[in-house]
């Protein structure tokens, strides 16, 4: 990074042992690799953040051209199949349906309310059975 050789580093370090003395050179030793740590970690963080963007960016173009390649691709079959069959042919997703108009289903006629349908109560038919089965079972 800074294209220093073995004869500077050896240098800086005897000026250091000389300024800061042998018995205060651990401790500045620990905080320069505190330091030096800590802007790795931050360097670390910037560069992940610009990677990211860099991605995200070459995702946009690259998505960018496969979507006119895909539309390149849907023009040339859809010119081909109409040489084939001779007519139009549909390629793409098939047409919306038009919404129904609500004035227009008012006018269907209703089907037969539940009040006028006869409905089949099943415990209706059960009970004669039911009561003949109590009576039975009361007279033991």
């Amino acid at each position: 990074m800074f294209d220093l050789g073995a004869a500077e580093i050896l240098v800086i370090i005897i000026v250091a042992v000389l300024v800061i003395g042998p018995k205060d050179m651990p401790l500045a030793m620990r905080t320069v690799g505190r330091w030096i740590g800590q802007i790795r970690r931050v360097s670390a963080h910037f560069r992940t953040g610009i990677d990211a963007m860099v991605r995200e960016a070459e995702l946009d173009d690259m998505e960018k051209k496969w979507k006119a390649q895909n539309e390149e691709i849907m023009k040339r079959t859809a010119v081909s199949a109409e040489s084939k069959a001779g007519e139009p042919v549909m390629t793409g997703p098939p047409p919306v349906a038009p919404p129904v108009d609500p004035v227009a289903a008012d006018d269907v006629p209703a089907s037969p309310s539940a009040d006028n349908q006869t409905v089949d109560d099943g415990d209706a038919a059960n009970e004669p059975q039911q009561s003949a089965a109590k009576d039975a079972g009361g007279s033991k």
